[in-house]
C-alpha cells in the first residue's frame, strides 16, 4: 500500500494563526468581526472550528492588496 502526504483543506483555529503570523487570540477577534471566514463542524455547544485555506490566503491577498494601496 503506497502513502501519500495529503495537503490540509482546512487549519484548526491555532495552525491557522501560526500559518497567518499572528496570535490565536488575534485571529478569534478577527473571526468575531466576519473578516476572516471560518467554517464550523458537528452540532451541539463545541462545534469544531475550521479555517479553510484557500479563503485564508484569498483573505491574505486581499489584506495585502489593501496595504499597497491596492483596491479591494
Amino acid at each position: 500500500m503506497t502513502s501519500r502526504l495529503v495537503e490540509s483543506l482546512a487549519l484548526r483555529p491555532r495552525e491557522a494563526a501560526k500559518a497567518l503570523g499572528i496570535s490565536a487570540r488575534h485571529l478569534w477577534q478577527l473571526t468575531k468581526d466576519g473578516l476572516i471566514p471560518c467554517v464550523r463542524v458537528g452540532s451541539g455547544k463545541r462545534k469544531t472550528v475550521l479555517y479553510p485555506v484557500a479563503q485564508l490566503q484569498a483573505w491574505l491577498s486581499r489584506e495585502s492588496n489593501t496595504a499597497k494601496g491596492g483596491e479591494q
